[in-house]
Formats: C-alpha cells, structure tokens, sequence
C-alpha cells in the first residue's frame, strides 16, 4: 500500500496556517479590488475538492489504498480554499465566498473511466501548479505572493503522488494502463489548440447538467479562469510550454521511453490502444481493482 509512506511524506512538510503564512507583512497598498476578486474564485474553485473526492470515492471503491489517500489530498486542498477565504476573511471581508457560493461547485460527476481520471487530475495538479507561480508573480501584495507559493508545492507534492498510484496502475493493468494515461496525457498536453484551459475545474462531468456542469461555469463569474490566464496572470505560450514539458517529461519517465513533443506521445497511445483490441475488435474496459 502507499498511503502509509505518502501519509507520512505529506505530514512532515504541512504548513501550518497561523505560524507558516506570514499574515504581519500584509500591505494594504498592494492589492488592488481587481486582485482581491480573483482570490475569491480561486478559494471558490478550490472548494470543489468536495465533489472530487466523493467522485473519486465513489470510481475507486474497489481500491482501499487509494481511497485512504484521498483523505489527505481531500484535507489539504480544502485547506488551500480555506486559507485563501481566511485571507480575504482579515483583509477584505467584503469578498468572503457565502456558503451558497461555495456549495454551487458541489454537483455529482458522471461515472468515469478510474485510470483516466487519475491521469487527468495528475495532470491537473501540473497545470494548477504552474497557474499559482505565476500568480505569485503577478500580485504584488507580500502575503498573498506567499500564499500562492505555498499552493503551488503542494500541488506539486499531489501531483508526485498521483504519479506513485499511477506506476502501481500499470503494475496491475499494464497496456491498459499505458493507453488511459496516453491518452489523456495528448488531450491534457494540447492545450494550446483549444480555445479553453484544459484543468479538471473546466471539464463538462455531468451530461444532464450541460452546459452548466463544469465546476469553473458555476463560479459567480464563469468568465473569470480564462480572464484571469489570459489577462491578468498573463499564462502565456512560455508558461504552457511549461506545463507540456512536464507532462512529457513525467510520461518519458513512467514509460521508459522518452517522447520529446505531443505527437510522439500520441503514436505511443495508438500503439497501445492497438495492443489492447482483442481479437474481435471490442476493446477491453477493465478498471482499477
């Protein structure tokens, strides 16, 4: 099982909120409404950790291990919205998310293939960790630039530790689970060529809620992620470069093979997705036990 080591792991480098955020350096000449606004979606869209976990709970039931180790990834994101509503709760409380605002992210999933999602939140968690360094960049009020910082390792810790249920998934699935990963690894690493942000928050997850069933349309502004990339922090081709590089770069090292641009990867999922069409061309749906 992993969960005991990655407790143990995540336990020794926890921040704790009232010692390790550095709440006395706070100048309010820093930050500006227009800043302070985006702090508020972001604790809102974090919050959506609740409807994930239950998603993640209910695909993965089989699997004990995993499911333990939600309680940790659960506790430590809902901590991000937390400190960031705590943030805005001592310096403008007229911003603090309602528990209406915070409940309308909280929506049921649709069922979904278990070893895609876990690629598409590992992936995830790459993506939100770069988002927060660059947020970092951008504000210019010391607290807040910590904060995100703060965010921003965490959500590269998570991503390391889905990383370790991924290498276990292909222990026991082996092609099937090379073609899930690759597969969503080529949609997750191809960003540049949508018109939208490619995050778990900004995925459609429940049919007979569309178009309203992305986690990001249900914020009180549903415009606010794709101006707050594109205008505000400024996630530009450099920064995504960033993120498809990482991707690459974890796929080269799960694989054992090394795939240096997006179509590389894209050849290795049709290899793979042909390893595992038997015979009568019905491909095979297994899923994580």
């Amino acid at each position: 099982m992993l969960y005991p080591e990655l407790f143990k792991q995540l336990e020794a480098v926890r921040w704790n909120m009232d010692r390790d955020i550095p709440w006395d350096q706070f100048d309010a000449s820093l930050l500006s409404d227009e800043q302070a606004q985006t702090i508020k979606m972001n604790a809102i869209t974090e919050w959506s950790a609740l409807p994930a976990t239950e998603m993640f709970l209910r695909d993965n039931r089989e699997d004990s291990d995993f499911s333990a180790f939600m309680s940790v990834w659960f506790f430590e994101e809902q901590k991000h919205s937390l400190v960031l509503m705590e943030y805005l709760r001592r310096f403008r409380p007229d911003l603090v998310p309602t528990e209406a605002e915070l409940h309308e992210v909280r929506f049921d999933f649709d069922p979904a293939p278990a070893l895609e999602t876990l690629m598409l939140h590992f992936c995830g968690e790459i993506r939100l960790n770069h988002w927060y360094r660059r947020a970092a960049e951008w504000h210019t009020e010391p607290v807040i630039k910590a904060i995100y910082e703060t965010l921003s390792r965490d959500e590269a810790r998570h991503g390391g530790a889905y990383l370790r249920y991924m290498k276990r998934a292909m222990t026991k699935f082996g092609d099937e689970a090379r073609a899930a990963f690759a597969k969503v690894g080529v949609l997750m690493a191809s960003a540049r060529r949508t018109a939208q942000a490619l995050h778990p928050t900004n995925l459609h997850v429940n049919a007979k809620l569309f178009p309203r069933d992305t986690i990001q349309s249900r914020l009180p502004d549903p415009e606010w992620l794709e101006h707050w990339l594109d205008k505000q922090i400024q996630f530009d081709s450099v920064w995504e470069n960033k993120v498809v590089e990482r991707i690459l770069h974890n796929m080269s090292l799960l694989m054992d093979r090394s795939f240096a641009t997006v179509q590389e990867l894209n050849r290795f999922r049709k290899e793979m997705a042909a390893r595992i069409v038997p015979p009568s061309g019905e491909a095979l749906t297994g899923k994580p036990a």
